[in-house]
């Protein structure tokens, strides 16, 4: 099923994290490792990595790996079984339900992290056999919605632009997105783009994030306004002229409709930054940029898509774009920014529940076409359930047996608290994964089915541009770990169905696939990769990287679609949408009065089951925050640096507090990694309210209606150990990997001397120590071949000791007697000075030698790049780069007055 090259030589591969899709070059090292680096061929990346790219090497150990079919026995507890004793428990239980309660009782729930040949056999399975549209993927939280607003604008499901458009506009218009962090690599191709004359960047987001640092406009819109903004723009360029009224006529309907809906919204400057509580110059600065920019690009992501109103919210935007003819034209279109590495060939597949295979939908004639091609007994005939709406019904007891692949929805789902209690109400519940334990997993699987990881496994990826990856094996599987989609079709087989399933290879399923793409399309469908249909096994192993549409006869792919004005829709025709007026689906209120904005933080990823084992990318914000506005912060009583209960109508977390004016007033930002195996109080999918986009069935991420109050903990302190550790009940933790081990931050309001019992119930009798229990103070040490095996340090406030110089000493592995004598101490010796939290991830650079060398003499991030090399691989650390030479400057000038002030007296 996989091949991996004896000899050693790099492979190219694609990375498993973003839909920007970097090629990546993976020389495995035979000892199951790899180095890694980007691939400078890929159209993606041109060599170029992130932080998290760059650091894949440092996850792909085999610790926490589920290596083995398990099934939960009479006792309770997860037993080892052979491969063909899962399959039939796992056939037997599926039949035996549908048999009883029918096919709308069974359910799979997918990820955008799954290869499209996974995807193509389990929605196969689901729709063309089993009979049921139960079958969706954690990408209904992602990018659904830009979906829909798609299907609605185009008649499919159609990226218009590519990633070159990047590089040929004048203006960028970032939507939500903060690329900066979460597509970086594609931001540093935006800011590359800028230093043209004339280029110019405009960030529309309620948070200042590290994006927006690069803006020539930034624009802070109150949550849920985009749909405002876009609607006062389509009123300006009709109002001013900007119409392309040819491309409008002829290839359009539905304006005049779009525009009364758009004056009813926003019918001029001052309404529209009434609406979105924006100054009425930086609205009219924007209205004229893009009315005076025919080579204009909206970027969009989470913050347009993860809303109750997210498809109009997409709809507005295509709406300007269309008004303007502004689609499918270098340097102008819109472009959706995907969040998960395969989200869009699972849209491809039909990965979503109100979607058929190949781009198809749940239409009389697209049901015959799938259905004759797949000769399928009994194909699902109507949409099936989207993500919340399916675990609601798990909850009700309508569907009693779901089969999980690839993702963790009792951390990743809004209100995910009921998520996790309605998984536990299941006849059957089976999860295929990497790893023995998550959330998921713990919440009560019956049955676990191990599963192929990265670097082990083999197929193909889409990312945002169309454009189709190759994913190669550079590892052996290790155990008995199999390919999702042999999982799948072993179990198809066993269900009565093994003609329609007999594949031997992800190359085989890929010809299957590129041929239901071309079958009986004639140009009417967008997604057709006809052409690739024949390929060998030989050819499939070395396809490069490769646009769709690629249709039978065609010699290049399509490169853009819609410049010509042709539509997918029955008349050819693109639709303008009327959107509704915005409004939020929750109004705060005393007892909750401010909104809860969550996503991503720079080097982490989803529930950080990858991410979290790489000690570099766990250094930079190690622990579960929440950020604040210092006017919130002042009215709330929380501080910096201190802790916070932040608590919803769903749930409650408790986080460490940062206090920043990049944070926008009655607003709260939370990140959503931290899961119950990282953390103690942090699930934040907990707090989100559940509601969803009528249309695209994603849920409201950003603005659930929330309180914060003070949380008060007397002692803080850390722990590093060899092995994974079991901390007391009572204590706040985080855990985070470190080199040669875990390290746990943690904070406590219990006896001090609770510890010291407690540490050596874990690393035994023979410990170092310094106890000072009337000051709060404790700290230990377990040493193994003069190395520490297991430390803590404890104290009031600040006073534990220096996280980053006791991470540097366990890290070093075998200590000198001085270093062994200071250890206790927790301060640095000039010998082992600490570098600080790490500011580039990258390169492991940290705070302190960033500002130690700014303070001599480094004036710009380029300077800090060239003595450092902070900055100079993926440069999403630059923006902080900036604020640490503003704030070093700020902080000599002010000692600079200070020494003055004290000569002159």
């Amino acid at each position: 099923m996989t091949a991996v090259d004896p000899a050693l030589r790099a492979t190219r591969t694609a990375c498993p994290y973003c839909g920007v899709g970097c090629g990546v070059l993976a020389t495995p090292d035979g000892r199951g490792g790899a180095a890694i680096s980007g691939d400078p061929q890929h159209p993606a990346n041109f060599g170029r990595l992130c932080s998290k790219g760059s650091a894949l090497g440092e996850t792909l150990g085999l610790e926490g790996r589920l290596l083995f079919p398990m099934i939960r026995c009479s006792k309770g507890s997860m037993e080892r079984v052979a491969w063909p004793d899962a399959l039939d428990h796992v056939a037997h239980r599926f039949a035996h339900i549908i048999k009883r309660d029918g096919p709308g009782a069974v359910a799979f729930y997918l990820s955008g992290q799954l290869l499209t040949e996974d995807y193509y056999v389990a929605n196969k399975l689901m729709k063309g056999f089993i009979g049921s549209a139960n079958v969706d993927t954690n990408s209904r939280l992602c990018m659904s919605s830009s979906v829909a607003g798609h299907r609605r604008a185009f008649g499919a499901d159609t990226v218009p632009g590519v990633y070159e458009d990047l590089d040929e506009a004048d203006l960028l218009v970032l939507v939500g997105s903060n690329a900066a962090w979460c597509h970086p690599v594609l931001f540093q191709r935006m800011l590359a783009n800028k230093q043209r004359p004339g280029a110019r960047l405009v960030v529309i987001d309620p948070r200042r994030t590290d994006t927006a640092g690069d803006a020539d406009l930034f624009l802070g819109v109150k949550p849920g306004t985009d749909t405002a903004l876009f609607s006062g723009l389509l009123v300006h360029l009709a109002d001013s002229g900007a119409l392309d009224r040819d491309y409008i006529d002829n290839h359009t309907s539905g304006f005049e409709d779009a525009l009364a809906r758009g004056r009813s919204i926003a019918g001029s400057t001052a309404a529209t930054a009434l609406a979105t509580g924006l100054s009425e110059q930086d609205v009219a600065a924007f209205f004229q940029m893009f009315g005076d920019t025919p080579r204009a690009v909206t970027l969009y992501s989470q913050g347009v898509n993860q809303s109750a109103q997210g498809t109009d919210k997409v709809n507005a935007i295509l709406n300007c774009h269309l008004a303007t003819g502004r689609i499918g034209k270098p340097g102008a279109s819109p472009l959706s920014l995907t969040g998960q590495p395969n989200a869009m060939g699972g849209r491809e597949v039909g990965g979503l529940a109100n979607q058929l295979a190949a781009h198809m939908g749940f239409t009389p004639p697209d049901i015959d076409r799938v259905r004759r091609f797949w000769k399928a007994p009994r194909i699902a005939t109507h949409e099936g359930l989207k993500a919340v709406q399916m675990f609601e019904a798990i909850a009700r007891g309508e569907i009693k047996a779901l089969w999980v692949m690839g993702t963790n929805p009792a951390v990743s789902l809004p209100d995910a608290d009921s998520a996790r209690a309605a998984l536990k109400k299941l006849e059957l519940f089976v999860v295929s994964e990497n790893v023995v334990s998550n959330d998921t997993v713990n919440a009560g699987a019956h049955v676990l089915l191990p599963a192929q990881a990265w670097g082990e496994k083999s197929g193909t990826v889409t990312n945002s541009e169309r454009r189709i990856s190759r994913q190669r094996a550079f590892l052996a599987p290790p155990g008995e770990t199999r390919p999702d989609w042999w999982i799948v079709g072993e179990v198809a087989k066993r269900l009565g169905f093994g003609a329609a399933f007999d594949f031997h290879s992800a190359a085989e399923v890929f010809r299957e696939h590129a041929a239901l793409s071309a079958f009986e399309n004639n140009g009417d469908r967008d997604f057709d990769i006809g052409a690739l249909k024949l390929l060998s096994d030989e050819a499939f192993e070395t396809l490069a990287p490769v646009l769709w549409p690629h249709r039978l006869g065609d010699t290049e792919p399509q490169q853009r679609f819609f410049a010509d004005g042709r539509f997918f829709s029955n008349d050819h025709r693109a639709r303008f949408i009327a959107p509704e007026i915005p409004a939020l689906r929750t109004e705060t209120t005393a007892g909750r009065p401010l909104r809860l904005n969550t996503g991503r933080i720079r080097d982490q990823w989803h529930t950080m089951t990858r991410s979290g084992s790489s000690p570099r990318l766990g250094q930079h914000l190690p622990e579960p925050f929440v950020e604040v506005h210092p006017d919130d912060a002042a009215k709330t009583g929380v501080i910096d640096g201190g802790f916070a209960r932040v608590v919803t109508d769903y749930g409650q977390c408790i986080l460490k507090v940062v206090v920043s004016e990049r944070q926008q007033r009655g607003m709260l930002f939370a990140p959503i990694h931290w899961s119950e195996a990282t953390a103690s109080a942090a699930r934040v999918g907990a707090l989100v309210v559940p509601f969803t986009d009528p249309y695209s069935g994603q849920p409201e991420n950003k603005a659930t209606p929330v309180s914060i109050t003070p949380y008060e903990y007397v002692f803080r302190g850390f722990a590093l150990s060899r092995a994974q550790l079991d901390l007391p009940d009572h204590v706040w933790w985080a855990r985070v990997t470190v080199s040669g081990g875990y390290g746990y931050l943690f904070a406590d309001n219990a006896d001090v001397t609770r510890w010291s019992s407690w540490l050596r119930s874990v690393a035994g009798p023979d410990l170092a120590e310094y106890r000072d229990f009337g000051g709060g103070v404790y700290r230990a040490a377990s040493f193994a071949a003069d190395g520490i095996e297991t430390c803590l340090f404890l104290g009031p406030a600040r006073d534990a000791g220096d996280w980053n110089v006791v991470t540097d000493l366990f890290a070093a592995g075998a200590l000198s007697d001085d270093q062994r004598r200071m250890l206790l101490s927790g301060k640095s010796m000039d010998r082992l000075a600490s570098a600080g939290p790490v500011v580039c991830a990258c390169f492991g650079v940290g705070r302190t030698t960033i500002c130690d060398a700014i303070s001599a003499g480094a004036g710009t991030a380029a300077e800090i790049g060239a003595r450092l090399k902070a900055g100079t691989n993926c440069g999403s650390c630059i923006p902080e780069l900036k604020r640490l030479i503003a704030q070093t400057g700020t902080a000599a000038q002010a000692d600079q007055q200070r020494k003055l002030t004290v000569a002159a007296s």
